[in-house]
């Protein structure tokens, strides 16, 4: 063979080696970071947040509003840079799956369900006794 024959060969094969071998996220990473919001007031804050803003955000699409979708999708990627690397890493794990059709998807989905009855018992005691801030 000649070297532009194995430059060739070697351009096309280590990205799909590479490509095959990118980790897929699990059940475990999902847990450590709903761990690690959960077990963090200030990060479990931050999450309520981005969900209220998520909410928000899918209105301004609903009214076609796309620069207010916008704006709420920048404040989002801000808040979610603080909730670590770990969570970031999942996100970008997630991408890929659909958790309708996906079980491992469901799965990771159900334990975030935990995060977001922190975030409606969060809502419910500050309407209730005022000792909580609302987000």
């Amino acid at each position: 063979m000649t070297l532009k024959v194995i430059v060739a060969v070697l351009l096309i094969v280590v990205p799909v080696c590479a490509q095959a071998q990118k980790p897929r996220v699990t059940k475990d990473d999902a847990q450590k970071v709903v761990t690690i919001i959960s077990d963090d007031k200030a990060k479990t804050q931050t999450y309520c947040e981005i969900q209220k803003l998520t909410q928000q955000m899918e209105q301004a699409f609903e009214k076609n509003d796309s620069k207010m979708a916008d704006e709420l999708s920048e404040k989002i990627d801000t808040l979610e840079d603080t909730l670590g690397p770990e969570y970031a890493e999942l996100i970008n794990g997630l991408q890929d799956i659909d958790p309708e059709k996906d079980k491992l998807g469901a799965e990771i989905m159900s334990m975030f369900e935990t995060l977001d009855g922190l975030c409606a018992s969060r809502s419910q005691k500050s309407e209730g006794t005022g000792s909580y801030s609302r987000y």
